[in-house]
């Protein structure tokens, strides 16, 4: 078999495989909204009759909510399970985008063709690069690289609530593979691929304060009677020290530092700190002295108040002390931090700083570990050099500041680790008006799953 056959197959298969894709976006799949279920439906039926022109043993599983498709085909090792999402966000603001979400299109523009669409990126197109692959393998060899399962599902723009449920109902089928493959993430920049290695989980607080029973005129009242606000103000400002660290007990039990290999890799990157600020309108970095902005991103945990409620918020002015204040806080987690134990943690030192006259309550709002991949696994090397002969740049092991819960679900419930090779940008716009994927990346990252394919099975 020679690898450069199908890469050349996946080159002149290109526009039969923009043909597919436009098809697979033009279905409004939006999974939080019940006025889209059939074209839910419709999609998941389309990816099931697009796997079966492959050969694949695929069928639609009904869960609860929207439908999970799942595939089995082929021999040999390694046991390869993919995973995709074919489910879409809604489209709002609509007169924000340049034309119909659902009537996709390629487009020039300033920086090459894109695909303009809902889905173009996320997941539709992702998902597509790793299909076309196998679709031009099977073209030119007659068969499969390996055993692959496929698992998609249907309800990842909503929180994925059948997911775990069905995984556990499934775990006999499912937690034979060797390894996951997921393509829902992005190069580190146009020209250097990358497989994300590292993912925050996330811990949501909320706490509401309660002083007097009612709100007060602070004429009247103020001097003598507790203000929740203040006493909030001083638990917020309390949780971090003047070097930016948190400061709630334990916090950083069980976060590892980067190995210097890892840590080469992300200097080699060139990244470039001042610049990633000063697109926000920032100059300074706000968090963990002594730590690049790569490390905080990628590899350090965080506290953050993401709301803050109290007294009279609307136009104008009202000398109110309110009754009430209430603050949201996310934790972002890395290595092996215990979102329970540091929950736990948290709720006793507020309620430690608690004046008398006030109460609090708490109210949770998930609470999910990082996940760390094993890249000490010799598959994890082969993906990168196979990456690295695809791209100007040499690939790289990265991080995410963000949380991709399925990978965690895939250890947790299958015992099976997850390579993470995605090839959008940051300017995709993904759940945003006017989303696209770029033509390269969906022509390029097929070509890369053929490689990494290759590597794999080698």
């Amino acid at each position: 078999m020679s690898l450069n056959a199908i890469l050349t197959r996946i080159d002149d298969d290109l526009p039969a495989s923009l043909d597919r894709l436009m098809t697979l976006l033009r279905i409004p799949s939006i999974s939080t909204d019940p006025a889209y279920d059939d074209d839910v439906q419709r999609a998941a039926q389309w990816v099931a009759d697009d796997l079966a022109t492959l050969g694949v043993d695929a069928e639609i599983r009904p869960t609860t909510g929207h439908p999970m498709v799942v595939g089995h085909v082929g021999e040999g090792a390694p046991h390869l399970l993919y995973y995709g999402h074919y489910d879409v966000q809604p489209v709002d603001p609509l007169d924000l985008w340049t034309n119909d979400p659902f009537d996709p299109r390629i487009e020039d523009t300033a920086k090459g063709k894109v695909i303009r669409g809902r889905g173009a990126n996320d997941d539709k197109g992702q998902m597509m690069t790793f299909i076309e692959a196998c679709r031009a393998w099977k073209a030119v060899t007659g068969k499969w690289p390996c055993k692959v399962t496929f698992l998609f599902e249907g309800e990842e723009e909503c929180g994925s609530p059948s997911l775990i449920p069905f995984l556990e109902a499934n775990s006999d089928e499912l937690s034979a593979p060797d390894i996951a493959l997921i393509t829902d993430t992005s190069r580190f920049d146009a020209d250097t691929p990358a497989i994300t290695t590292m993912l925050r989980g996330l811990l949501g607080e909320e706490l509401i304060i309660t002083g007097p029973n009612v709100d007060l005129h602070s004429g009247g009242y103020g001097g003598p009677a507790i203000n929740p606000i203040r006493v909030l103000a001083d638990i917020i400002d309390a949780l971090h020290d003047d070097q930016g660290r948190v400061t709630v007990p334990d916090f950083y039990d069980g976060v590892p530092e980067i190995s210097d290999e890892i840590m080469a890799q992300w200097n080699a990157l060139g990244f470039d700190d001042a610049a990633f600020l000063r697109d926000v309108g920032l100059s300074l970095p706000a968090g963990e002295k002594g730590r690049s902005v790569l490390e905080m991103l990628w590899s350090r945990p965080t506290c953050e108040v993401n709301g803050i409620i109290g007294g009279y918020t609307g136009d104008g002015f009202k000398t109110v002390l309110p009754s009430q204040a209430r603050a949201k806080i996310s934790f972002r987690l890395v290595g092996t931090q215990d979102p329970h134990k540091i929950r736990i943690a948290f709720r006793e030192m507020v309620r430690a700083k608690l004046p008398p006259d006030c109460s609090i309550d708490f109210k949770d709002h998930g609470a999910s570990p990082a996940s760390i991949m094993a890249t000490d696994d010799p598959a994890f090397e082969k993906a990168r050099n196979a990456l690295s002969d695809e791209w100007p740049n040499p690939a790289a092991f990265i991080g995410s500041g963000g949380s991709i819960p399925i990978a965690g679900h895939f250890k947790e419930i299958l015992n099976i680790d997850t390579m993470l090779i995605g090839y959008g940008l940051e300017d995709d716009g993904l759940h945003s008006p006017n989303e696209k994927y770029d033509l390269r990346s969906f022509h390029q990252g097929a070509r890369s799953w053929a490689r990494v394919l290759d590597a794999l099975t080698k």
